[in-house]
C-alpha cells in the first residue's frame, strides 16, 4: 500500500528545475518508494546496495553511465561516490532537468561529494518517517506550521481525533512505514535488525567506527536522553568513551538521520 506523502509536490518542483534530484534521509523511510512512485515507470531504476553494480560504478563510473542513462533513479549513492564528477560531466554536456534521481541513507560523506561535483546543479530533499498527517491520509492539505489561530483551527478540521492510547502506540512504534503500516510487524525485531544493518553497513562500513559495542552502548545511552537536555559529559561517561569521541559518534548519529537536535 502507497501513502501519500508531503513532499510529493516539493519533489517534482525539484525535479522540474535541477538536473539533479537527491533524496536523503534514514533507511527504510520510503525514499525509494516515493521516487518509484513518481517516475511511474518513465526511468531507469538501478541500486548500488547490488554489489557487482556498485563495483562497476566506482571503478567505471562513465561505462555505468553508458549503460544506465538517463532519465535514471540510482539508490544508495553514497556506495559509488566516483560516480559524482561524471553525473556533472553529463549534466553539463545535456543540462536537462530531471535527468538524475538519487538516494542516499546517510549524509556524513555523501553530502560533501554532492556539494563538491554537484553545486549549483542538484535539487536536495530530506525525507523522514510517515508523519501524522501522512498516516491519517491528510499529506495533500499539509502546510508549513505556523501558531496562528486560524492555521490551528483548520488543522483540527482535517485531522483525526486519536486517544491517548493510539497517540502512544504511534510513539512506540516509531515512523517507518514497515511497522507504521503493518500492525502485524514485530516492533522488537525491526529494529534489532535496523539496528545491527546500521552498525555493519554505515557505520563499520562508512563512518570508520572501530568498536561497534561500545558505539551500540552509546547508542544505547543517547537513546536513554530523548527530550533531555543534552550533556556531552554525561553521555561520555556512561558510554565509558572520551566528550571528543562522544561529539564525533553523536555528530554521525547526526548525519545518518537516526536523531534530531532541537
Amino acid at each position: 500500500m502507497y501513502i501519500e506523502r508531503t513532499l510529493e509536490g516539493f519533489l517534482k518542483k525539484a525535479a522540474g528545475q535541477f538536473p539533479v534530484t537527491l533524496v536523503t534521509g534514514p533507511r527504510q523511510v520510503g525514499k525509494t518508494t516515493i521516487l518509484q512512485h513518481l517516475s511511474k515507470d518513465e526511468r531507469t531504476y538501478v541500486t548500488l546496495d547490488d554489489p557487482t553494480l556498485a563495483t562497476l560504478a566506482r571503478e567505471e563510473p562513465s561505462l555505468f553511465l553508458q549503460r544506465f542513462k538517463p532519465p535514471v533513479l540510482i539508490d544508495e549513492i553514497q556506495y559509488a561516490p566516483e560516480l559524482l564528477p561524471h553525473i556533472k560531466m553529463a549534466v553539463d554536456k545535456e543540462r536537462k532537468n530531471g535527468m538524475f534521481w538519487l538516494t542516499g541513507s546517510q549524509q556524513f560523506q555523501l553530502m560533501q561529494g554532492v556539494t563538491e561535483s554537484l553545486a549549483g546543479r542538484v535539487g536536495i530533499v530530506n525525507l523522514l518517517g510517515l508523519s501524522l498527517k501522512e498516516l491519517q491520509h491528510h499529506a495533500g492539505k499539509a502546510v508549513p506550521f505556523l501558531p496562528t489561530e486560524k492555521q490551528l483551527q483548520d488543522r483540527l478540521k482535517i485531522s483525526s481525533s486519536l486517544s491517548l492510547q493510539d497517540i502512544y502506540r504511534v510513539i512506540w512504534r516509531g515512523s517507518y512505514p514497515a511497522l507504521a503500516l503493518n500492525d502485524k510487524a514485530d516492533r522488537d525485531l525491526f529494529y534489532r535488525s535496523y539496528i545491527q544493518t546500521y552498525l555493519q553497513r554505515d557505520i563499520r562500513d562508512l563512518a570508520n567506527v572501530g568498536d561497534e559495542g561500545t558505539f551500540l552502548k552509546f547508542l544505547r545511552a543517547t537513546a536513554a536522553r530523548t527530550g533531555q537536555l543534552l550533556n556531552m559529559s554525561d553521555m561520555a561517561r556512561d558510554a565509558d568513551v572520551s566528550v571528543t569521541t562522544a561529539k564525533r559518534w553523536l555528530s554521525i548519529l547526526e548525519a545518518s538521520g537516526i536523531i534530531y537536535l532541537l
